[in-house]
């Protein structure tokens, strides 16, 4: 029987003062004033919709964490970010320990900004620095410096947040093993409770993939990444995820209920949600994509439906459960897919025989040796249901 997992909830700004070569999100670069009073009255309507349509306000589930994603939320005034999750409270009851993210770019975030979103309700904050080297951030087609990623670290930490995230690329163009390890050690000696520490892929449909840069090759890539992991390990953090590494207990809980195959309302341009049901059905939603046709009144906010067919699960429970370093529960697996372990009995002994996985009585375990093959791991999922 499938049983409902906790819910989240994701909200997605669009907009950002520039598009950045590598960016392959949904993002649009300013060409005017973002008209935020009608956006955020959209976004109300756009949950409105779906909890109606999905009936949620009857299931009374509570919101494990919400998270602001962009573009660059920073854009948008407090107030109005007051407002959003003034309103998104008066329809979903909170969790008493929510966790509350918001994205911000350190080019568009001034003296006291962190004070105002975390006064209307904002208890975490992920900046998206990068690099600490200006011709680094130049490269990447950042709009800040290495002087402003510094400060609004700073402000965060003074800010009285419960945590705050950085975000930071390794294998940059020309990047060297000591540019990314000097990189890592400015972030470190920042002090955030959380660090997303993640190589720079090239990504369809960017500036990067029609003319792209040299990149470091596979070895300094690997140098840098055992380096760097052992940096963070020394400086207390532990890697919880393929690219997220905390102090203890400051893990990022929205990312966690992702991995977990957890469910998650989206709502905003793009926005992606997935949503499980006592009568077995888990719904994938996605939400019109371009400001202009989300704005549209004469148009629905939703632009595609589709439910997880039962052969789908697997594969999709482990694309997200393997990213994390945490043993799975195996009730996990059927209480987020509905099925019996008997469905991927197979697959699992095969993974078994590999050593990519170790069997822990009531858990698994992907093995280091498994991490490296990963994508043959995913793949025994997959065949074993076509």
């Amino acid at each position: 029987m499938l049983v409902p997992p906790p819910l989240s909830l994701y909200i997605h700004i669009p907009w950002c003062v520039q598009k950045c070569p590598y960016c392959d999100f949904n993002s649009h670069a300013l060409k005017a004033d973002i008209p935020e009073l009608d956006y955020i009255d959209a976004l109300i309507e756009d949950l409105d919709t779906d909890l109606a349509k999905y009936d949620l306000n009857r299931q009374a589930r509570e919101l494990h964490s919400i998270f602001i994603g962009g573009g660059t939320p920073s854009l948008i005034s407090a107030p109005e970010i007051g407002r959003l999750l003034d309103a998104v409270k008066q329809r979903i009851p909170f969790s008493k320990d929510i966790e509350i993210t918001m994205e911000a770019n350190p080019g568009t975030v001034e003296a006291g900004r962190f004070n105002a979103y975390r006064a209307v309700g904002v208890n975490r904050i992920s900046i998206g620095i990068q690099s600490f080297q200006d011709e680094k951030l130049k490269r990447l087609g950042r709009i800040h410096g290495s002087k402003e990623a510094i400060t609004a670290a700073g402000l965060a930490k003074e800010a009285g947040l419960d945590s705050f995230n950085i975000d930071l690329m390794h294998g940059l163009p020309d990047q060297s093993i000591d540019d990314a390890l000097s990189d890592l050690k400015q972030a470190i000696a920042l002090q955030p409770p959380h660090l997303s520490w993640y190589q720079l892929t090239i990504e369809p449909n960017t500036l990067f993939y029609s003319k792209p840069p040299v990149l470091p090759d596979d070895d300094d890539l690997w140098d840098i990444f055992e380096q760097g992991h052992q940096l963070l390990a020394e400086a207390g953090y532990v890697q919880y995820e393929i690219s997220g590494y905390s102090k203890p207990d400051y893990q990022c809980r929205h990312n966690l209920n992702y991995w977990r195959f957890g469910d998650y309302l989206g709502i905003g341009c793009g926005a992606h949600g997935k949503l499980s049901f006592a009568d077995g059905t888990i719904t994938r939603t996605v939400k019109v994509k371009h400001p202009r046709g989300y704005l549209n009144p004469a148009k629905p906010y939703l632009d595609q439906e589709n439910q997880v067919a039962a052969s789908e699960r697997p594969f999709e429970f482990f694309m997200n459960r393997f990213r994390l370093l945490e043993a799975c529960p195996k009730q996990d697996y059927v209480d987020r897919t509905g099925l019996p372990l008997s469905s991927i009995e197979r697959p699992i002994n095969w993974a078994l025989e590999q050593n990519y996985l170790e069997d822990k009585g009531e858990q698994w375990q992907i093995t280091e040796h498994g991490k490296l093959f990963l994508n043959d791991l995913l793949a025994a999922f997959v065949e074993e249901d076509e």
